[in-house]
């Protein structure tokens, strides 16, 4: 999801390719680790705090957390939001980057710009995975499917 973000970012800024939305799951965008829910789940879940800072560390090494990291990296990170593909995002209230994936559809609403997103109560990160026969999962991915349907604009 991170990385499809930063994409999104680059071909708006290099004016092309055109996408036709972004889809975003679960999307890990923010190096910075300071919303309450990155550090609410140390030792906890399928993806933990822990887990949030070594794959951070790992993509940015010691520029992790400070201000030499690129919003194409961390999607966060951005300043301007605007003229960006459609946006569905999706995220699991349990799990790390529930704060940070609300705050970005919040911020690219704020610029006029259009996003779709869900918050799975009780969803922990890869719940579809993890979880493939539960309710929630069923939901998210209908859900999921008709937005691309409509992204694409394939009619059933």
């Amino acid at each position: 999801g991170g990385l499809s973000a930063g994409v999104a970012l680059l071909a708006r800024d290099r004016g092309g390719p055109h996408l036709a939305g972004q889809l975003l799951l679960c999307p890990m965008i923010d190096d910075t680790n300071t919303t309450v829910a990155s550090r609410q789940y140390r030792g906890l879940g399928t993806w933990t705090t822990e887990a949030n800072e070594a794959g951070w560390r790992s993509l940015l090494g010691d520029a992790a957390g400070t201000d030499a990291v690129s919003p194409y990296a961390a999607p966060a990170r951005a300043t301007d939001l605007s003229g960006l593909p459609p946006a569905f995002v999706e995220v699991g209230s349990a799990e790390p980057f529930r704060d940070e994936d609300v705050r970005y559809a919040l911020r690219i609403w704020a610029t006029g710009g259009e996003a779709e997103l869900h918050v799975w109560s009780g969803a922990c990160h890869g719940f579809d995975i993890y979880a493939p026969g539960w309710p929630v999962t069923a939901d998210a991915l209908a859900t999921r499917s008709s937005w691309l349907r409509r992204i694409l604009e394939i009619a059933r």
